[in-house]
């Protein structure tokens, strides 16, 4: 009971900093949140240290828990991602994400390509396969689950350990797009075989062939979703600029 209460007050309150209910400076107070959450100090007090985590958060002695900026907050991290999809900022959070991937997946895949082990490349193409008939047979759930570990691989089997850790992030982003009406209805067929040719040239160890068609993947990507963002302000994160000692 306790974990779930727990849960849901991360949930209630991270939705509502990122949604913008709660702005940057406003000021909360733990027995406020018991009495508004109906929830004991312990739940209250495990939620805030989540949110610090985050970077939605920060606490001060006498005067409360104050909501932070988006310019504070971990824009990595999946709970941040999922939350900024489920509101108002969901463009910015899409264009941010997939000009992440445009940088970093065709890179991973031509590294893939040169280094994944065997069973990875069997795998991925494997992975690829299966995408192509759940595609063409609309069974959106299943090209979900399969679209995800495809990713998941590709990033993985790059060798790179930092690439490997976006993961979670990409998850998001593919759950996001589809829980919220974002992807079609069924996919296209090029999409398709884009995928698949990127399975075959990273199993064929040709990096720049990988390259490429993971690059055709994330232009089409940044194309079909432009018309979500155009209109949504960027976040500008102000440089922590170094002091030069004397």
């Amino acid at each position: 009971m306790s974990t779930s209460l727990h849960h849901r007050a991360v949930e209630n309150l991270g939705t509502r900093i990122v949604g913008g209910s709660l702005p940057a400076g406003h000021i909360m107070l733990a027995e406020q949140l018991e009495d508004e959450l109906k929830v004991s100090r312990s739940v209250v007090r495990e939620a805030v240290r989540v949110l610090q985590s985050l970077g939605l958060v920060e606490t001060t002695k006498r005067v409360g828990i104050r909501v932070l900026p988006p310019e504070r907050w971990n824009p990595f991290d999946p709970l941040v991602i999922r939350w900024r999809l489920a509101g108002e900022g969901r463009g910015a959070q899409l264009r941010s994400l997939a000009e992440l991937r445009s940088a970093v997946e065709p890179v991973a895949a031509e590294l893939a390509a040169a280094n994944a082990p065997a069973e990875l490349r069997q795998e991925l193409l494997e992975v690829a396969l299966a995408m192509r008939d759940a595609g063409k047979a609309g069974d959106v759930p299943r090209f979900l689950e399969l679209d995800i570990q495809f990713h998941s691989l590709l990033l993985s089997g790059s060798g790179n350990e930092m690439f490997a850790n976006l993961v979670g992030q990409v998850a998001e982003t593919l759950t996001g797009r589809t829980v919220h009406g974002l992807m079609p209805d069924r996919p296209r067929d090029l999409t398709l075989q884009w995928h698949l040719d990127v399975a075959e040239a990273i199993f064929a160890g040709n990096a720049e062939d990988a390259r490429d068609a993971a690059s055709r993947i994330m232009r089409r990507t940044i194309s079909e979703m432009e018309p979500v963002w155009v209109e949504q302000p960027r976040v500008f994160v102000p440089l922590q600029r170094r002091r030069h000692s004397a």
